[in-house]
């Protein structure tokens, strides 16, 4: 019997969205804007910072007293969140064949409110996933100060110099009552998404060299690391430059079943043979999709995709990136695929 099991991430390989920065787009004034200079903010804390303590995908943290100021409420949040799921082509279908071929789990930065939500439309499992727990109506916040709250979002899109974000969200908010969001919220990113990783192995007694993790962005660096280094598969979809550097294979493609095809492989065999499936799948894909016994329903569907598929090395990583982040952008939107 096979011990793999499966992990990935939500919000782009699985979704479009990025609903945190939809929530501060329909929420906060100029909150497109705002949300992609804190995601910037978050980049620099966590590659070139390394601040101690601070995880990626803590964004989804520091915005929080600002939808709060804008009018947020947990009942608000899941309702656009349920009106806004949008599934990348053929994810529902992954989600089915791959939660019925073995353990399978969501590990995810977003909100609960999402999460919940996507579960409803795929019927997967929510009590497999791992994301980003949230109570924003048990914490208050007063009439002044909201208005302080909106002063600092102008001051952040008016001058998003690096120490004036450091000011704002160190010093000035931590002393409002609202401050204590930092201290409640924990982002499931980065470290805390390989943590998560780590839950899973331990809770259900799987080995790391049995787990395929599929990521896309700077908050899965640690669990497609610690995929690649323990002999499992890590796999960047449409990833950007985080996630391709830390994968074993990249995937370039408009729909989820070649997600399907390696993990079938996968619980079949192994990440050996499936390294050697992408090997030889570059030169000829109909060839190798035939020789490695592919279901052929899941052939038929991967010829309606536009598809690339290649291991991850020193020589083409600089070419793999600029494509891989190319295509993210053209399936995701320039916004959302520029973002961290």
């Amino acid at each position: 019997m096979s011990n793999k099991f499966f992990v990935s991430d939500c919000e782009g390989p699985i979704s479009i969205n990025d609903n945190a920065f939809e929530l501060a787009g329909h929420f906060i004034e100029d909150g497109e804007k705002f949300f992609q200079i804190i995601s910037r903010y978050d980049d620099i804390l966590v590659d070139e910072v390394k601040r101690p303590g601070y995880n990626a995908g803590d964004t989804l943290k520091l915005i929080l007293p600002f939808l709060k100021a804008y009018g947020a409420t947990n009942q608000n949040m899941e309702d656009f969140s349920s009106r806004n799921v949008l599934l990348i082509p053929g994810a529902q279908e992954t989600l089915g064949l791959v939660n019925n071929l073995m353990p399978s789990f969501i590990v995810s930065t977003s909100y609960e409110h999402y999460i919940k939500a996507l579960c409803d439309l795929t019927h997967f499992p929510l009590s497999h996933c791992y994301c980003t727990r949230l109570n924003l109506d048990n914490h208050t916040l007063s009439e002044e100060d909201v208005i302080k709250l909106k002063k600092f979002k102008l001051s952040i899109i008016n001058n998003p110099d690096f120490d004036n974000l450091e000011r704002i969200f160190w010093d000035k908010i931590p002393e409002m009552e609202i401050g204590s969001l930092f201290h409640d919220v924990k982002p499931v990113g980065g470290e805390a998404k390989k943590e998560a990783v780590l839950d899973i192995i331990h809770k259900h007694g799987f080995q790391p060299h049995n787990l395929m993790y599929v990521g896309d962005s700077i908050t899965d660096v640690e669990p497609l690391r610690y995929a690649r280094e323990h002999g499992g598969m890590a796999v960047s979809f449409n990833g950007n430059e985080y996630a391709v550097k830390e994968a074993s294979i990249a995937v370039i493609t408009d729909n989820t079943v070649i997600t399907s095809i390696i993990a079938s492989l996968f619980y079949q065999y192994n990440s050996k043979l499936v390294m050697e499936f992408v090997s030889s799948f570059n030169d000829n894909p109909d060839k190798t999709l035939e020789k490695y016994d592919v279901n052929p329903e899941l052939i038929s569907k991967l010829k309606n995709t536009n598809t690339r598929l290649e291991l991850v090395t020193p020589e083409n990583l600089k070419e793999l990136t600029e494509d891989s982040e190319k295509f993210r952008k053209e399936i995701r939107g320039e916004s959302i695929g520029g973002l961290g």
